[in-house]
């Protein structure tokens, strides 16, 4: 894991610097200059639970990019963070960098959400990276602007027209790592699928070999009896992080396009096809940072991406979804020359 971290320092490093581009200039007719570049969010705030990774990448990313970093992590890893943070500092005054562009906050709970609600430190941004408790305990106790790192509660469809072993290896993979945000927890497949009880005996063998412990609908369960019925009325919405799988039937591309956008966390979902029409109408209107075609969901992550290490995965449409690399941590600014212009 050591050696994990320090690779992602190495890409990180390595990408362009994501502060100054130009994104558009014009210059008018009467000579005024006009640019739109990319500045720094300028202050961030993450607040993240358990991982001590974070406090490595989380801090380089927005450090590639200019930003200030705050940084909140989780009372299991308080010893460990402590540790890395001071690395960052002792680091950074090394290279007579200012050692307040990455401060670790060792506060309570009492004490974060005071500091969210006052504001104290002039925070820019926040990026609650967590589960559903924290995301909350953020959004109800500050008005500062909020990326949310959101959920996972990954869907797969299985298309009538699909390869069969494709479908149970890109499970089984979505299965791999059960407590990331892009493990895959629900398969759905075509009613019309060929064979269809055969081939959830197999889908079946696999994941049992595995470990995984499988619920279905009450089709799956007619189709393969072996398969128990969920009971649950909310399995549809629920997170799993844990080596639970749930499979349902759709009755074509399109059922399985809106149960995904109902119920699903927004994060990632795939779909296994042999037909293009089918893909593209589900990668176009599935509501999801990544859309995938006959591949595995867990590819969804700043390395595999190639942003470097990412501050979070994030499922809103502003300002950016999927993936939040050193890219991603700035925003716009307009800058303005002339020689006494003045408007008309």
């Amino acid at each position: 894991k050591i050696a994990s971290m320090a690779e992602s320092l190495r890409q990180v490093a390595a990408l362009p610097d994501p502060e100054g581009k130009v994104l558009y200039a014009f210059t008018r007719e009467d000579g005024l200059r006009i640019e739109n570049r990319t500045v720094p969010f300028g202050t961030i705030l993450i607040i993240y639970e358990s991982r001590p990774d974070v406090t490595i990448e989380a801090a380089a990313t927005a450090f590639k990019a200019g930003n200030r970093i705050l940084l909140k992590g989780g009372k299991e890893a308080r010893h460990t963070n402590l540790q890395l943070a001071a690395l960052w500092r002792e680091a950074l005054v090394e290279e007579h960098i200012d050692e307040n562009y990455i401060t670790y906050l060792d506060l309570s709970h009492d004490e974060t959400q005071r500091l969210i609600r006052e504001n104290s430190r002039h925070i820019d941004l926040i990026i609650p990276r967590g589960g559903e408790g924290l995301i909350r305990f953020v959004r109800e106790n500050t008005s500062i602007p909020l990326l949310i790192s959101g959920r996972g509660n990954n869907f797969l469809f299985a298309d009538r027209d699909c390869d069969w072993r494709m479908v149970i290896d890109i499970v089984l993979n979505g299965k791999s790592r059960v407590s990331v945000c892009n493990a895959l927890d629900k398969v759905l497949i075509d009613e019309q699928l060929p064979d269809i009880s055969a081939k959830l005996a197999t889908l079946m063998d696999a994941l049992t070999e595995k470990g995984i412990h499988v619920t279905g609908d009450a089709a799956v369960h007619r189709l393969y009896p072996a398969i128990t019925q969920e009971t649950d009325a909310g399995v549809l919405s629920q997170e799993f992080l844990s080596p639970r799988l749930y499979i349902a039937t759709a009755s074509d591309t399109q059922d399985a396009i809106e149960t995904i956008n109902r119920y699903s966390g927004g994060h990632s979902a795939a779909i296994v096809t042999n037909r293009g029409e089918q893909a593209d109408a589900f990668m176009q209107q599935v509501d999801c940072a990544a859309v995938y075609q006959n591949a595995s969901t867990r590819f969804t992550d700043g390395g595999q991406f190639g942003v470097g290490a990412e501050i979070a995965i994030s499922t809103q449409k502003l300002h950016f979804r999927g993936p939040l690399g050193a890219q991603e941590l700035v925003t716009n600014k307009w800058f303005v020359y002339g020689n006494g212009h003045t408007r008309i």
